[in-house]
């Protein structure tokens, strides 16, 4: 029993003096790499010894200037549109200048009411209507109503020409115009004559619609007044069409 205790003491002995010793040896390379360790960055510190343009990077502190903040003359910048804002002095009219003065014996027009005109037209173009102070016009392009190079009204022409003739009713107008064109192909004679055989199968239609008492002025116009560029299939469509016009009621 006590040499067993002596052996147990000494074996403790040794193993605390080697772990003192290890402790020393470690502690003591500590102090020679870094005998005097100093705080920790804050993180301001970090931001200065790392700069960066890109502010999301910066976990904290004050972010660099986006481009064009600080105005013009800064890159990036751009003017606000119409320069909105930077307003300029009004300039000063003399009410009694020579150029504002009417010449002697000079008076000022009757006033009158502008001609304020409205247009509406489907997605394909293929309807147009216009209505001013004055009158309403009805553009049909030509392939709503006839097939290619034909006067004879296809299945469809008549349910449109049912509208218009509506609305000439609802406007109690007696004399409407019915004028047909074409595009530039072709001679200007068979444009002029397929252009009035298609105003008159237009305008016939119409007649059956509306009855007599309304008068007719129908006019074939051939390629003459153009809407749209005849070097462009899209613009000779345009071209080719029916127009139907009548006065408003006053």
């Amino acid at each position: 029993m006590g040499v067993t205790q002596r052996h147990l003491t000494k074996a403790v002995a040794c193993s605390s003096f080697s772990a003192a010793l290890v402790l020393g040896i470690t502690a003591s390379a500590a102090r020679a790499e870094d005998p005097r360790p100093g705080p920790t960055p804050s993180i301001p510190d970090i931001a200065t010894q790392y700069p960066t343009d890109d502010p999301t990077s910066i976990p904290t502190g004050h972010a660099p200037s986006l481009p064009g903040e600080k105005g013009p003359g800064d890159p990036g910048f751009s003017e606000p549109p119409d320069n909105i804002g930077d307003s300029e002095t009004p300039v000063e009219v003399e009410p009694k200048a020579d150029g504002l003065r009417l010449a002697a014996g000079a008076k000022l027009a009757e006033p009158k009411v502008l001609d304020i005109k409205f247009v509406t037209e489907d997605l394909g173009g293929e309807e147009r209507r216009e209505d001013s102070t004055a009158k309403t016009k009805f553009t049909l392009q030509a392939e709503v109503l006839f097939t290619k190079n034909s006067s004879k009204l296809n299945s469809g022409a008549k349910a449109r020409i049912k509208t218009i003739a509506d609305e000439i009713e609802k406007q109690q107008s007696t004399e409407v115009n019915v004028f047909g064109f074409t595009d530039d192909l072709g001679s200007y004679e068979h444009g002029k004559t397929l252009s009035k055989k298609r105003a008159t199968a237009v305008q016939t239609e119409l007649s059956q619609q509306l009855g007599s008492e309304v008068s007719f002025n129908v006019r074939g116009y051939s390629e003459d007044y153009p809407v749209a560029d005849n070097r462009t299939e899209q613009g000779r469509t345009k071209n080719r069409r029916v127009e139907v016009s009548f006065p408003k009621k006053d």
